[in-house]
């Protein structure tokens, strides 16, 4: 007779296991950053709160999109996730997904459905998503990061594209101050992904992938590091002044930066990998606070 309180753990185990690998596999947890950069697109395209049929609908296309393109990441990256530290414990690696050829399919349909559906209402949206997901799992995935330590700067437009989908859900994707928070992503993008590689140099020089700390030492990647930490906070300034920000937005975000301006100089004092990763993490929650206060400061 079968024990019901050991099948019961048994398949709950299974279900989570399933669940984890699917939420890495799509990396939910940076699309649910890169729908935040859209949500706030969407608020300062539209000077204030976007509306429900905006948000939804930008989350819908720019979601499903982003989560195609990155299921299609690591479908083309398995052999080299498989070396590394960092990814080797991604589901198309470990086992947890034993038969990987539905990936390309899903992912495919995931980008190609939603913006043809989006594409007759709001044709920016459509193309926005679209192109996000092109730059990130063609443009940098198999084109430039083999090839070229400019990868993830160029790769840094995938998530330009989510503010600007989030400016074009809301109908106005060309205000300036939209465009200077895609600006913001794009000169964020590199400060925090160095900073990660900086934590996995050995990594990529293992599997050849030509990251900026593979070719420069550490101290010259975080003298770069901190050029584009101290870009970012110049963006971060100049929409404040675009939407003609009041205290809550000006004493937060003076705080927010020089504190990542002074992991950058710690970083460059001592380029270690703790400090790498100090600032890696800060940086995360340097644009997600940045995020929030653009969402506040246009309900106030």
């Amino acid at each position: 007779m079968m024990n019901t309180e050991l099948v019961a753990p048994v398949v709950r185990s299974n279900a989570l296991e399933r669940f984890n690998a699917l939420v890495a596999l799509f990396k939910l947890r940076i699309v649910a950053l890169l729908l935040f950069a859209g949500t706030a697109g969407a608020f300062l395209a539209a000077r204030g709160w976007a509306g429900w049929t905006p948000l939804v609908s930008m989350t819908l296309t720019g979601g499903f999109a982003a989560m195609g393109a990155s299921a299609l990441n690591e479908y083309v990256e398995r052999a080299a996730d498989a070396q590394m530290r960092r990814t080797r414990r991604r589901p198309l690696v470990n086992g947890v997904i034993t038969r990987a050829g539905w990936v390309p399919l899903v992912a495919g349909a995931m980008i190609l459905i939603p913006t043809l559906v989006a594409l007759p209402f709001n044709p920016a949206l459509s193309f926005f998503s679209a192109l996000g997901a092109v730059i990130y799992a063609g443009v940098y995935s198999v084109w430039l990061k083999p090839r070229t330590v400019l990868n993830i700067v160029i790769g840094g437009f995938a998530g330009t594209c989510a503010v600007l989908s989030g400016g074009a859900a809301a109908g106005n994707w060309a205000e300036p101050d939209v465009i200077v928070l895609g600006l913001l992503v794009f000169l964020w993008t590199p400060a925090h992904f160095w900073s990660l590689a900086m934590m996995y140099r050995e990594d990529y020089a293992r599997v050849g992938v030509p990251m900026l700390p593979v070719r420069a030492s550490m101290r010259q990647s975080a003298l770069w590091v901190t050029l584009h930490a101290a870009a970012t906070g110049v963006a971060v300034f100049a929409i404040g002044i675009l939407i003609a920000a009041g205290w809550l937005y000006w004493l937060p975000i003076m705080l927010l930066t020089g504190a990542l301006l002074w992991r950058c100089a710690r970083l460059i004092a001592e380029p270690t990998s703790v400090r790498a990763r100090s600032l890696f993490l800060a940086s995360n929650a340097y644009l997600a606070a940045i995020l929030l206060l653009i969402c506040l400061e246009g309900v106030r």
